[in-house]
Protein backbone atom coordinates (compact mmCIF):
# COMPACT_ATOMS: atom_id res chain seq x y z
CA UNK A 1 0.00 0.00 0.00
CA UNK A 2 1.68 3.41 -1.24
CA UNK A 3 1.72 6.56 1.44
CA UNK A 4 -1.70 7.88 -0.35
CA UNK A 5 -3.07 5.25 0.14
CA UNK A 6 -2.57 5.41 4.32
CA UNK A 7 -5.15 8.46 4.30
CA UNK A 8 -8.60 7.10 5.65
CA UNK A 9 -11.80 8.22 3.10
CA UNK A 10 -14.56 9.39 5.55
CA UNK A 11 -17.85 8.50 3.73
CA UNK A 12 -20.87 10.60 5.11
CA UNK A 13 -24.54 8.90 4.18
CA UNK A 14 -28.07 9.92 4.13
CA UNK A 15 -31.45 8.34 5.50
CA UNK A 16 -33.66 7.75 2.60
CA UNK A 17 -37.22 8.97 2.84
CA UNK A 18 -38.04 5.58 3.05
CA UNK A 19 -35.91 4.86 6.44
CA UNK A 20 -37.38 7.74 7.78
CA UNK A 21 -40.66 6.68 7.39
CA UNK A 22 -39.98 3.40 8.73
CA UNK A 23 -38.40 4.84 11.67
CA UNK A 24 -41.69 6.90 12.33
CA UNK A 25 -44.40 4.06 11.02
CA UNK A 26 -42.28 1.27 12.42
CA UNK A 27 -42.59 -1.22 9.44
CA UNK A 28 -41.82 -0.67 5.73
CA UNK A 29 -45.71 -2.28 5.36
CA UNK A 30 -47.25 0.52 7.84
CA UNK A 31 -45.03 3.22 6.18
CA UNK A 32 -46.45 2.15 2.87
CA UNK A 33 -50.40 1.70 4.21
CA UNK A 34 -49.58 5.41 5.57
CA UNK A 35 -48.70 6.79 1.78
CA UNK A 36 -51.07 5.14 0.28
CA UNK A 37 -53.92 5.78 2.39
CA UNK A 38 -53.21 9.24 1.45
CA UNK A 39 -52.77 8.71 -2.08
CA UNK A 40 -49.13 9.10 -2.47
CA UNK A 41 -46.97 6.64 -4.98
CA UNK A 42 -45.75 4.53 -2.42
CA UNK A 43 -43.26 2.95 -5.52
CA UNK A 44 -41.58 6.25 -5.83
CA UNK A 45 -39.79 6.26 -1.96
CA UNK A 46 -38.87 2.51 -2.81
CA UNK A 47 -37.34 3.15 -6.17
CA UNK A 48 -35.17 6.07 -4.88
CA UNK A 49 -34.44 4.24 -1.47
CA UNK A 50 -32.91 1.20 -3.73
CA UNK A 51 -30.83 3.22 -6.39
CA UNK A 52 -29.27 4.55 -3.24
CA UNK A 53 -28.61 1.86 -1.62
CA UNK A 54 -27.39 0.53 -4.60
CA UNK A 55 -24.95 3.14 -5.35
CA UNK A 56 -24.00 3.06 -1.45
CA UNK A 57 -22.88 -0.50 -2.13
CA UNK A 58 -20.81 0.33 -5.37
CA UNK A 59 -19.23 3.29 -3.65
CA UNK A 60 -18.40 0.73 -0.10
CA UNK A 61 -16.73 -1.64 -2.62
CA UNK A 62 -14.29 0.84 -4.18
CA UNK A 63 -13.08 2.28 -0.23
CA UNK A 64 -12.57 -1.90 0.32
CA UNK A 65 -9.69 -1.83 -2.27
CA UNK A 66 -9.28 1.19 -1.44
CA UNK A 67 -8.14 0.93 2.28
CA UNK A 68 -8.82 2.54 5.89
CA UNK A 69 -11.92 4.05 5.70
CA UNK A 70 -15.11 5.26 7.69
CA UNK A 71 -18.81 5.69 6.96
CA UNK A 72 -21.16 7.72 9.22
CA UNK A 73 -24.50 8.87 9.01
CA UNK A 74 -24.86 12.72 8.62
CA UNK A 75 -26.43 13.12 11.96
CA UNK A 76 -23.56 12.27 13.72
CA UNK A 77 -21.77 14.89 11.86
CA UNK A 78 -21.75 17.60 14.57
CA UNK A 79 -20.01 15.49 17.35
CA UNK A 80 -17.89 13.76 14.93
CA UNK A 81 -13.84 14.77 14.53
CA UNK A 82 -12.45 14.65 11.45
CA UNK A 83 -8.16 13.19 11.16
CA UNK A 84 -5.90 15.92 9.67
CA UNK A 85 -5.37 14.30 6.78
CA UNK A 86 -8.88 12.50 5.83
CA UNK A 87 -10.40 12.82 2.53
CA UNK A 88 -14.00 13.22 2.78
CA UNK A 89 -16.66 11.92 0.49
CA UNK A 90 -20.59 12.89 0.47
CA UNK A 91 -23.29 10.85 -1.00
CA UNK A 92 -26.31 12.32 -1.64
CA UNK A 93 -27.78 15.39 -2.80
CA UNK A 94 -26.85 19.00 -2.85
CA UNK A 95 -27.57 19.50 0.79
CA UNK A 96 -25.44 16.78 2.28
CA UNK A 97 -22.57 18.21 0.64
CA UNK A 98 -23.00 21.87 2.52
CA UNK A 99 -23.54 19.95 5.65
CA UNK A 100 -20.69 18.24 5.14
CA UNK A 101 -18.58 21.00 4.60
CA UNK A 102 -18.80 23.14 6.92
CA UNK A 103 -18.09 20.49 9.76
CA UNK A 104 -14.53 20.42 7.77
CA UNK A 105 -10.97 22.63 7.79
CA UNK A 106 -9.51 22.04 5.28
CA UNK A 107 -10.53 18.80 4.09
CA UNK A 108 -10.49 17.64 0.58
CA UNK A 109 -14.48 16.65 -0.14
CA UNK A 110 -15.68 14.85 -2.60
CA UNK A 111 -19.80 14.98 -3.64
CA UNK A 112 -21.24 11.74 -5.11
CA UNK A 113 -24.50 12.31 -7.10
CA UNK A 114 -26.77 9.05 -6.19
CA UNK A 115 -29.08 9.02 -8.83
CA UNK A 116 -28.62 11.48 -11.64
CA UNK A 117 -32.42 11.12 -12.74
CA UNK A 118 -33.19 12.43 -9.59
CA UNK A 119 -31.08 15.50 -8.72
CA UNK A 120 -29.54 18.16 -10.25
CA UNK A 121 -26.15 17.99 -8.46
CA UNK A 122 -24.42 21.37 -8.48
CA UNK A 123 -21.98 20.46 -5.71
CA UNK A 124 -22.41 16.72 -6.73
CA UNK A 125 -19.96 16.95 -9.94
CA UNK A 126 -19.20 12.76 -10.00
CA UNK A 127 -20.69 9.39 -9.36
CA UNK A 128 -19.64 6.46 -7.25
CA UNK A 129 -18.03 4.98 -10.31
CA UNK A 130 -15.90 7.46 -10.73
CA UNK A 131 -14.38 7.15 -6.89
CA UNK A 132 -11.51 4.55 -7.71
CA UNK A 133 -10.00 6.94 -10.49
CA UNK A 134 -10.42 10.07 -8.14
CA UNK A 135 -9.05 8.94 -4.81
CA UNK A 136 -5.64 8.47 -5.66
CA UNK A 137 -5.91 11.95 -7.59
CA UNK A 138 -7.18 13.30 -4.80
CA UNK A 139 -4.49 11.63 -2.13
CA UNK A 140 -1.58 12.67 -3.82
CA UNK A 141 -3.04 16.49 -4.36
CA UNK A 142 -3.50 16.17 -7.96
CA UNK A 143 -7.07 16.85 -8.22
CA UNK A 144 -8.40 20.55 -8.53
CA UNK A 145 -10.61 21.92 -6.21
CA UNK A 146 -13.30 24.78 -5.92
CA UNK A 147 -12.84 27.06 -2.70
CA UNK A 148 -15.81 27.62 -1.13
CA UNK A 149 -16.48 31.00 1.40
CA UNK A 150 -17.91 30.13 4.74
CA UNK A 151 -19.83 32.86 7.06
CA UNK A 152 -18.99 32.25 11.07
CA UNK A 153 -21.79 33.11 13.98
CA UNK A 154 -20.03 33.41 17.34
CA UNK A 155 -21.62 33.94 20.47
CA UNK A 156 -19.91 35.81 23.21
CA UNK A 157 -19.89 32.33 25.46
CA UNK A 158 -17.52 31.20 22.61
CA UNK A 159 -20.25 28.95 20.81
CA UNK A 160 -19.18 28.98 16.90
CA UNK A 161 -21.29 27.87 13.92
CA UNK A 162 -20.37 28.06 10.52
CA UNK A 163 -22.22 28.09 7.36
CA UNK A 164 -21.65 27.10 3.51
CA UNK A 165 -24.86 28.48 2.14
CA UNK A 166 -26.71 30.93 4.68
CA UNK A 167 -27.20 31.33 8.17
CA UNK A 168 -31.02 32.11 9.63
CA UNK A 169 -31.61 34.30 12.94
CA UNK A 170 -34.69 34.44 13.98
CA UNK A 171 -37.49 32.56 16.02
CA UNK A 172 -38.05 29.05 15.41
CA UNK A 173 -41.80 28.96 15.21
CA UNK A 174 -43.63 31.78 12.89
CA UNK A 175 -44.13 34.42 15.67
CA UNK A 176 -42.02 37.90 14.79
CA UNK A 177 -38.28 37.71 15.75
CA UNK A 178 -37.42 41.01 17.95
CA UNK A 179 -33.52 42.15 17.96
CA UNK A 180 -31.27 44.78 17.60
CA UNK A 181 -29.12 45.02 14.26
CA UNK A 182 -26.21 46.99 14.17
CA UNK A 183 -23.54 47.05 10.75
CA UNK A 184 -20.99 50.08 11.15
CA UNK A 185 -22.25 52.68 12.33
CA UNK A 186 -25.99 51.75 11.45
CA UNK A 187 -28.32 50.34 14.34
CA UNK A 188 -31.72 49.61 15.24
CA UNK A 189 -34.23 47.74 16.67
CA UNK A 190 -36.23 45.27 14.07
CA UNK A 191 -39.22 43.06 14.46
CA UNK A 192 -39.26 40.61 11.16
CA UNK A 193 -39.42 37.04 10.19
CA UNK A 194 -35.65 37.00 11.01
CA UNK A 195 -32.63 37.75 8.82
CA UNK A 196 -30.62 35.25 6.36
CA UNK A 197 -26.75 35.78 5.93
CA UNK A 198 -25.93 33.92 2.30
CA UNK A 199 -22.34 33.54 1.44
CA UNK A 200 -21.59 33.02 -2.57
CA UNK A 201 -22.71 29.82 -2.80
CA UNK A 202 -25.61 30.36 -0.82
CA UNK A 203 -26.81 33.78 -3.17
CA UNK A 204 -28.03 31.05 -5.79
CA UNK A 205 -30.38 29.53 -3.06
CA UNK A 206 -32.84 31.23 -0.18
CA UNK A 207 -31.29 34.63 -0.35
CA UNK A 208 -31.90 34.00 -4.32
CA UNK A 209 -35.46 33.53 -3.20
CA UNK A 210 -35.47 36.41 -1.15
CA UNK A 211 -33.81 39.20 -3.29
CA UNK A 212 -36.46 37.50 -6.19
CA UNK A 213 -39.46 37.92 -4.66
CA UNK A 214 -38.82 41.10 -3.02
CA UNK A 215 -38.26 42.76 -6.65
CA UNK A 216 -41.41 41.56 -7.71
CA UNK A 217 -43.48 42.79 -4.95
CA UNK A 218 -42.10 46.22 -5.75
CA UNK A 219 -42.72 45.86 -8.99
CA UNK A 220 -46.33 44.97 -8.85
CA UNK A 221 -46.77 48.37 -6.47
CA UNK A 222 -45.15 50.13 -9.28
CA UNK A 223 -41.47 50.37 -8.24
CA UNK A 224 -39.18 50.91 -11.25
CA UNK A 225 -39.08 47.46 -13.09
CA UNK A 226 -36.01 48.03 -15.21
CA UNK A 227 -33.53 47.66 -12.45
CA UNK A 228 -30.76 44.99 -13.83
CA UNK A 229 -31.36 41.20 -12.98
CA UNK A 230 -30.44 39.49 -9.73
CA UNK A 231 -26.83 37.87 -10.17
CA UNK A 232 -25.37 35.44 -7.90
CA UNK A 233 -22.23 35.91 -6.50
CA UNK A 234 -19.01 33.59 -7.11
CA UNK A 235 -18.96 30.79 -4.52
CA UNK A 236 -15.46 31.99 -3.41
CA UNK A 237 -17.00 35.46 -2.92
CA UNK A 238 -14.46 37.69 -0.47
CA UNK A 239 -17.89 39.14 0.81
CA UNK A 240 -21.14 38.00 2.51
CA UNK A 241 -24.79 39.19 2.13
CA UNK A 242 -27.65 39.99 4.66
CA UNK A 243 -31.30 40.51 3.95
CA UNK A 244 -34.03 40.99 6.40
CA UNK A 245 -37.26 38.89 5.79
CA UNK A 246 -40.81 41.03 6.10
CA UNK A 247 -39.56 43.85 8.51
CA UNK A 248 -42.28 45.62 10.17
CA UNK A 249 -42.42 49.12 10.88
CA UNK A 250 -43.74 50.18 14.04
CA UNK A 251 -42.74 52.59 16.75
CA UNK A 252 -40.55 50.40 18.60
CA UNK A 253 -39.19 48.81 15.45
CA UNK A 254 -37.60 50.16 12.18
CA UNK A 255 -37.00 49.04 8.87
CA UNK A 256 -33.82 50.91 7.41
CA UNK A 257 -31.11 48.48 8.00
CA UNK A 258 -32.66 45.44 6.04
CA UNK A 259 -30.21 44.54 3.25
CA UNK A 260 -26.52 44.76 3.55
CA UNK A 261 -22.36 43.59 2.53
CA UNK A 262 -19.64 42.25 4.38
CA UNK A 263 -16.16 42.48 3.75
CA UNK A 264 -13.43 40.56 5.19
CA UNK A 265 -13.06 43.45 8.07
CA UNK A 266 -16.63 44.08 8.40
CA UNK A 267 -18.89 42.47 10.98
CA UNK A 268 -22.87 42.17 11.34
CA UNK A 269 -24.25 42.17 15.01
CA UNK A 270 -27.26 40.62 16.66
CA UNK A 271 -28.44 40.83 19.99
CA UNK A 272 -31.71 39.02 20.68
CA UNK A 273 -35.33 40.85 22.96
CA UNK A 274 -36.80 37.51 22.93
CA UNK A 275 -37.57 35.54 26.01
CA UNK A 276 -37.88 32.52 24.15
CA UNK A 277 -37.45 30.45 20.87
CA UNK A 278 -34.77 32.55 19.37
CA UNK A 279 -32.59 29.85 17.12
CA UNK A 280 -29.27 30.60 14.77
CA UNK A 281 -29.05 27.58 12.36
CA UNK A 282 -27.18 27.32 9.23
CA UNK A 283 -27.91 25.56 5.82
CA UNK A 284 -31.00 24.50 6.77
CA UNK A 285 -30.34 22.31 9.46
CA UNK A 286 -32.50 23.46 12.75
CA UNK A 287 -31.37 20.33 15.11
CA UNK A 288 -27.92 22.02 15.13
CA UNK A 289 -28.58 25.18 16.16
CA UNK A 290 -27.01 27.57 19.17
CA UNK A 291 -29.89 29.24 21.14
CA UNK A 292 -30.51 32.89 20.63
CA UNK A 293 -32.55 34.31 23.57
CA UNK A 294 -33.02 37.42 25.10
CA UNK A 295 -29.49 39.66 25.89
CA UNK A 296 -27.75 36.95 23.66
CA UNK A 297 -25.20 38.71 21.15
CA UNK A 298 -23.80 37.01 17.44
CA UNK A 299 -21.03 38.47 15.14
CA UNK A 300 -21.44 37.16 12.07
CA UNK A 301 -18.19 37.43 9.76
CA UNK A 302 -16.37 35.55 7.13
CA UNK A 303 -15.19 32.57 8.45
CA UNK A 304 -11.24 31.94 9.16
CA UNK A 305 -11.44 28.93 6.72
CA UNK A 306 -13.26 27.90 3.23
CA UNK A 307 -14.31 24.65 2.16
CA UNK A 308 -12.50 22.82 -0.67
CA UNK A 309 -14.99 20.63 -3.21
CA UNK A 310 -13.04 18.06 -5.86
CA UNK A 311 -13.94 19.16 -9.14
Amino acid sequence: MSADNDRKVVLITRKTRLEDLIAKYLTEAQARFYLEHLGADFSDYQREHDVYLEQQQRTVRTLEQWGRYQIIDRGFLPNFIFGPSDIVVALGQDGLVANTMKYLNGHPLIGLNPDTGRYDGILLPFIPDDLGTLLPEVAAEKRGVKAVTMAKATLANGQVLYAVNDLFIGARSHTSAIYEIAAGTRKETQSSSGLIVSTGLGSTAWFKSIITGSLAIAGAFGSPTESPPYLPQPWDSSELRFAVREPFPSRSSQVSLVYGRLMKSERLQVRSLMPENGVIFSDGIEADRLDFNSGTEVQITLADREGRLIV
